[in-house]
């Protein structure tokens, strides 16, 4: 018979060895495990409905954003989207990629982004950590800074040889074709300014253009070099760039017959309305003409200075 607490055993049986006591584990909260214990240790999450869980090592802070194919201006491509399947939109924007290996970012607009029925949402870790590409400028952005390089040139202390007349010529119209006029401002070697504007009738922008450089041609004193500036590519082009003119012939060659018995003159393109001062002056100049259906050149004071 066994008392409590005893144990009983047979006559000349060996007393059964106690295997020695385990430590107590340690409480262990669901979202930590402690390793210097050398049992393994099922750690148990509690996750929210609709939370999506990836591979890979993570910073704590950094949210799990999954992904959707999707069509942007039908091509096919990949989407950010939140957890519950819509775009993740920042400011209006959705990061994309045009390839799940490509780790560059683009942004695309929301209202452009349509979505594909019956895509599934995608982990996170399809498509591989992204690199942001940085912004192009727009083709506004790269008009501007064309027009301030050419404006700095133009405005450039070496811009014009010291012994060179400084020419900038304009035309402008109301209307294409309608009633024209021409500006010209012209600068002596030594500072002094002639200006001046010729009302040309009705007729076309390019007609204007052209006819300033003409008149610029014929008021310079013969033999002196200049520097001829136009904010017109036309003139430019079929001037100096072997452009065919389709209109206009009989002008476009007699500006080239008056400059090519000038030495020294060259045609530089400096932008319109870019803060060049002497451009804007003979723009106002062309305006004039037409306000005032008039034309004063500065003949008698160019003609004193060739003597």
């Amino acid at each position: 018979m066994c008392r409590r607490g005893t144990a009983s055993r047979s006559p000349g049986t060996r007393k059964a060895r106690r295997a020695p006591a385990r430590p107590a584990r340690p409480a262990v909260s669901q979202a930590q495990a402690v390793p210097e214990w050398p049992w393994q240790i099922t750690v148990f999450l509690e996750v929210e409905p609709g939370c999506v869980l990836s591979r890979g090592p993570r910073s704590p802070t950094t949210a799990v954003v999954p992904w959707i194919r999707a069509v942007l201006r039908g091509q096919k491509i990949l989407a950010r989207v939140k957890p519950d399947g819509s775009f993740d939109a920042q400011g209006g924007r959705v990061e994309i990629r045009y390839k799940p290996t490509d780790p560059r970012v683009y942004r695309a607009g929301e209202r452009n982004l349509e979505r594909i029925p019956g895509e599934e949402v995608l982990p996170d870790d399809a498509v591989v950590p992204g690199e942001e590409v940085p912004k192009q400028p727009s083709k506004e952005e790269r008009s501007n800074a064309r027009k301030a390089d050419a404006a700095a040139k133009a405005l450039a202390p070496d811009a014009v040889p010291k012994d060179a007349w400084t020419v900038y010529a304009d035309g402008a119209c109301s209307g294409n074709p309608g009633p024209a006029g021409l500006g010209i401002v012209l600068v002596e070697p030594g500072g002094k300014m002639h200006d001046g504007y010729e009302y040309l009738g009705i007729a076309t922008n390019n007609i204007a253009e052209l006819t300033g450089i003409l008149r610029a041609a014929e008021l310079v004193p013969a033999g002196a070099a200049a520097v001829v500036h136009t904010d017109s590519q036309y003139s430019i082009g079929v001037l100096t760039k072997g452009w065919k003119a389709k209109a206009n012939q009989e002008l476009v060659a007699s500006v080239k017959s008056a400059l090519a018995v000038r030495r020294g003159w060259r045609i530089v393109y400096v932008p319109g309305h870019a803060g060049v001062p002497l451009n804007e002056r003979a723009d106002e100049l062309a305006r004039e003409a037409i306000a005032r259906r008039a034309s004063k050149l500065p003949l008698t004071s160019v003609a004193e200075a060739a003597r």
